[in-house]
């Protein structure tokens, strides 16, 4: 026997948030129904749907608004860190993504360190350009100065 359940959220290999799916009866009840993934089609079930649809929206549309304020935000900042050197140039350790997130938090600034992209780690003194994207796309690049402690 198959049920009829509305995705509530988008299952990969089975269909997008709010399609209207046929799937095996153990399947819907013993996987999707508890864990909220769908729901048995009804007129309260298309209605909670575009509720939520309407709440995503709405928080995808203020965490691009937050993006957009931290970009301005970090527009000119600039980050030194002060490291240990075993020539005068190259260093003893490197500095990756970690670092430079405490070293934003020091200013006032919470980013994750997954928004931190460095290609390679950092292993000798110099100015970099580091880039840090956000969430909504929104990215941005910092100055990460590399000193001799």
């Amino acid at each position: 026997m198959a049920t009829e359940v509305m995705l509530m959220q988008t299952i990969p290999d089975l269909g997008t948030e709010g399609t209207v799916v046929r799937v095996a009866d153990g399947y819907a009840r013993n996987f999707l129904l508890p864990r909220r993934l769908a729901e048995l089609v009804t007129p309260a079930a298309q209605r909670r749907l575009v509720k939520l649809q309407q709440e995503r929206e709405e928080a995808k549309k203020a965490l691009a608004a937050e993006a957009t304020a931290m970009v301005e935000r970090l527009a000119g900042v600039s980050v030194t860190l002060a490291v240990k050197t075993s020539d005068g140039e190259h260093l003893y350790g490197s500095i990756g993504a970690p670092e430079i997130v405490e070293a934003l938090q020091a200013q006032g600034f919470a980013i994750d360190k997954q928004a931190v992209e460095i290609p390679n780690p950092i292993k000798e003194l110099g100015v970099y350009e580091v880039k840090i994207n956000l969430a909504a796309g929104q990215e941005t690049t910092i100055k990460t100065w590399v000193v001799e402690e």
